[in-house]
């Protein structure tokens, strides 16, 4: 049975804004200012080497950004870009100067929540968490992910490095 508790959002007394972003098999909620663009899906450059999750790597804005399946490195369904996907440009929290970015595939776009502490509650439920997740959540009534984007980026690192 699930148990939901109140999130701790650390040093902030209001709401902060955030989105919920639709991928296959779930949602993801993010801070709204983790999104730099969002873009329609056009088929990325293939990286030789690379894990299904890493769909390859597309150009913007002068960047080469690896696009992720983020339902595939979490292994809850097998997505795929097409008509009507997305891709969301996140800033990258680990600080490398040379990925500053990297991109996420989406199913639609991404819808501007409010986030406070009263509406967003951790689930527990003693399941293990799919890779890349650091928690479940409900946000009012809605089920949603917490990306854990620090280990995505690291494991964005390690599959670009082997597939080099």
């Amino acid at each position: 049975m699930a148990n939901p508790n109140p999130v701790q959002l650390p040093g902030t007394e209001s709401d902060i804004r955030g989105v919920l972003i639709q991928v296959a098999g779930g949602r993801l909620l993010l801070p709204n200012a983790t999104i730099a663009e969002v873009l329609s899906y056009a088929e990325p450059d293939a990286v030789a080497g690379a894990p299904d999750w890493l769909l390859g790597r597309m150009r913007w804005r002068g960047w080469q950004l690896p696009l992720v399946a983020f339902a595939r490195l979490a292994g809850l369904a097998n997505e795929r870009g097409g008509l009507g996907s997305k891709v969301v440009v996140l800033r990258a929290l680990g600080g490398n100067p040379r990925a500053p970015y990297f991109a996420l595939l989406t199913q639609g776009f991404p819808r501007l929540v409010t986030v406070s502490r009263e509406a967003l509650m951790v689930v527990e439920d003693h399941n293990p968490l799919p890779n890349g997740v650091q928690a479940r959540v409900l946000l009012n009534e809605d089920a949603a992910f917490l990306p854990d984007l620090g280990a995505i980026e690291d494991q964005i690192g390690v599959a670009l490095t082997q597939a080099a």
